[in-house]
């Protein structure tokens, strides 16, 4: 694994300001908990506190790489994080993978009721993509670009399609191919779709969007490693969700197909091919390069 230069601690600088920037764009577009129906609202706000807000991040990130003002960013940075939220509201669900425990407190159908968990993912869908239709900091065509670029990745050719195959394949041996096709909609979607968004707002060459591209697929599938390894090594405080699960639900893992040691330098290569994918579209991709690295030393 490669160290984290010392150019690349300059966005880690700069880290809160953007989470700030997160908070501030989440807080004005969701409605009060005080506004009818006060329930609905206030979980809504409850779904989306706490989370390390990595895709937010990766949006800033590449934005930043490709020297696009914050401001341009804010509107796909809240987008990302609210259809993440609502993901893993659904994820929780006793329909889905039944857990009880999200970022180290109860999930919202166990904070609230089973129904109330249904409708906060369904408002939360929606106000993904009200963020991006009103914003005024992009022109008409990126807004109807990234629209179609969020919906395609969190739809059933993307992230939900990826779920249902992942339910589908419980108690099931996959191949290796198999079992990276399901995460690269499940998990890598999502995370592509930022390095996407990105390249939307600064309007980025051919050339650029590719790096892109190969940086935000070699993210998301060693992303999904991580969590395999993770949910077979640390336990439930650490995580901050149930560990184990993965083993429970007798689900195909990349520990299970590749071996625990493989697995882990499988996952460190991706992260080498991503970072050689910033460096190639930019000199100024010390934003890509911090991330990988901090995603890379990640524990929960």
């Amino acid at each position: 694994m490669s160290t984290t230069s010392s150019e690349a601690s300059i966005f880690a600088e700069r880290v809160p300001a953007y989470l700030k920037r997160l908070e501030r764009s989440t807080a004005a577009l969701l409605p009060a908990a005080s506004t009818d129906p006060e329930r609905l609202h206030e979980a809504m706000r409850y779904a989306c506190d706490g989370g390390k807000h990595l895709r937010a991040l990766m949006v800033y990130a590449a934005g930043e790489t490709l020297g696009v003002p914050a401001e341009k960013l804010d509107a796909a940075a809240c987008a990302v994080e609210l259809i993440h939220a609502y993901s893993l509201v659904h994820d929780d669900l006793p329909a889905m993978d039944n857990d009880d425990l999200r970022r180290g407190r109860p999930t919202v159908h166990k904070a609230y009721d089973e129904a109330i968990g249904i409708l906060v993912g369904d408002a939360l869908q929606t106000s993904a993509f009200e963020v991006l239709a009103t914003t005024e900091a992009l022109d008409a065509d990126q807004k109807v670009r990234m629209i179609r670029a969020l919906a395609h990745a969190s739809g059933s050719l993307g992230m939900v399609g990826g779920q249902a195959v992942d339910m589908a394949s419980e108690n099931k041996t996959l191949t290796l191919a198999q079992l990276e096709s399901l995460h690269a909609r499940k998990t890598g979607a999502l995370i592509l779709v930022t390095c996407q968004l990105a390249g939307i707002a600064a309007n980025a060459t051919e050339t650029a969007r590719h790096a892109l591209e190969r940086y935000g697929k070699c993210i998301g599938l060693a992303f999904q490693i991580q969590d395999d390894v993770l949910d077979q090594i640390a336990d439930t405080a650490t995580l901050g969700k149930t560990a184990g699960k993965d083993l429970a639900q007798h689900k195909s893992t990349f520990p299970s197909l590749l071996g625990l040691e493989q697995a882990r330098q499988r996952a460190n290569d991706l992260f080498d091919e991503a970072r050689d994918a910033g460096r190639s579209m930019s000199d100024h991709a010390e934003p890509l390069l911090w991330l990988a690295d901090f995603i890379q030393q990640r524990d929960h």
